[in-house]
């Protein structure tokens, strides 16, 4: 064979392969972030299509929620909106007693309460409205009021879930902290713990990892766990929901390649998870919280501290700063319940709130965020309509 024909051969060679990589990185949605029919909800949040009061729904579709899992269903009437949860979408083992899946369900109700007023309605609101359906969260009775802008309004379309690093020169000031506690002044029942000092940031941080490794152990936490997590473009576009590498803020360029090559095995994943929460999530936060109620198993305690963790997450989101539940202690503990084994997280929840009168309910961690938190996919609100 002469050099011509080896060059030519060569040169085809790097052709096909440049090809087959921009077909990868068109099919993976390397350029894609946050585009497509799965993030739309993000965009046309505030569309008018009809006299019924459907723009609150369209807000509530955007609150947080665990595993992006969005387990919520609404019945719109012209004058009241109820609001259910999806038990069909719950996360397993990862939630044996639907702890997560209510304080998603508050969350989304908070959102809604705030688009509502912000539409000029005042809202009445009752939780858990029908004794013989335990998924029918609430029912919210709306009347015209007065049109109330709110900060916290603005807020919804940007909120995200930030898993980055934050920023490990600043503090978040004290002040801060108790103002964005006292947010749940007119939620009976809720209230936040912070860890901040140093010492106590190290405990806790340290309880947080310990709890990520006991769920990667356990085996049908791992699996169910990963069950959300959308490996390619055309899932997330298909299901419109879970786990994305686009949300978990990593650098560029470990994203791109990340996209790119074969998805992980469970295993690799796993030990991927643990080393971010280790090394950026734990390491790197400014402080702790702990949002504990009078009776965690309660649902209607379990909504308003997801209507606390909502508000507070806008909040925060106006002000610049960063917020990551984790969760971890919280979901060992309920499994060390439901397998009847020893309650290392449940008695490691109870020192940390060290008053019997209390009960844990969410960890998370906050601070000044590096890099800008994306968006995770949703689906249409018409899908979760009744």
């Amino acid at each position: 064979m002469n050099r011509r024909r080896v060059l030519k051969i060569a040169g085809a060679t790097v052709v096909l392969a440049g090809s087959a990589l921009a077909w990868r990185a068109f099919d993976q949605g390397v350029f894609s972030a946050g585009s497509g029919a799965a993030y739309e909800p993000w965009k046309n949040w505030q569309a008018d299509e009809s006299p019924r009061p459907l723009r609150p729904v369209r807000a509530a579709i955007l609150a947080a929620n665990p595993h992006n899992s969005q387990p919520w269903r609404f019945r719109v009437t012209d004058n009241a909106i109820d609001v259910f949860a999806d038990t069909g979408r719950n996360i397993g083992a990862i939630d044996p007693f639907l702890r997560e899946m209510t304080m998603g369900i508050g969350c989304a109700l908070e959102n809604l309460l705030i688009a509502a007023a912000t539409e000029g309605y005042s809202a009445e609101i009752r939780l858990l409205p029908d004794p013989g359906n335990p998924a029918h969260a609430a029912h919210v009775l709306l009347a015209p009021g007065t049109r109330i802008s709110s900060p916290l309004y603005d807020a919804i379309p940007k909120r995200h879930t930030n898993r980055g690093p934050y920023d490990t020169g600043r503090s978040v000031p004290a002040d801060l902290l108790e103002g964005l506690a006292a947010l749940g002044a007119d939620l009976p029942g809720t209230r936040v713990i912070w860890f901040n000092a140093p010492e106590a940031r190290a405990k806790t941080g340290e309880l947080i990892v310990a709890a990520t490794e006991a769920i990667v152990a356990d085996r049908q936490q791992s699996v169910d766990s990963a069950r959300w997590f959308r490996a390619s473009w055309q899932q997330l576009q298909t299901f419109r929901d879970g786990i994305t590498l686009d949300a978990q803020s990593l650098p560029p360029f470990v994203n791109a390649a990340a996209k790119m090559l074969p998805p992980l095995s469970q295993e690799s994943a796993d030990h991927a998870w643990l080393q971010a929460t280790r090394e950026r999530h734990v390491a790197t936060a400014a402080a702790f919280g702990l949002i504990v109620v009078q009776d965690a198993r309660d649902n209607a305690m379990r909504i308003r501290g997801g209507r606390l963790w909502q508000r507070m997450h806008l909040w925060t989101t106006s002000k610049g700063l960063a917020v990551q539940p984790l969760n971890q202690m919280s979901e060992r503990a309920d499994r060390e319940l439901q397998l009847g084994i020893a309650p290392r997280f449940g008695t490691a929840l109870k020192e940390l709130v060290a008053d019997a009168g209390w009960q844990a309910l969410m960890p998370f961690r906050i601070g000044y965020p590096t890099v800008e938190a994306k968006p995770s996919p949703r689906r249409d609100f018409k899908s979760v309509m009744i």
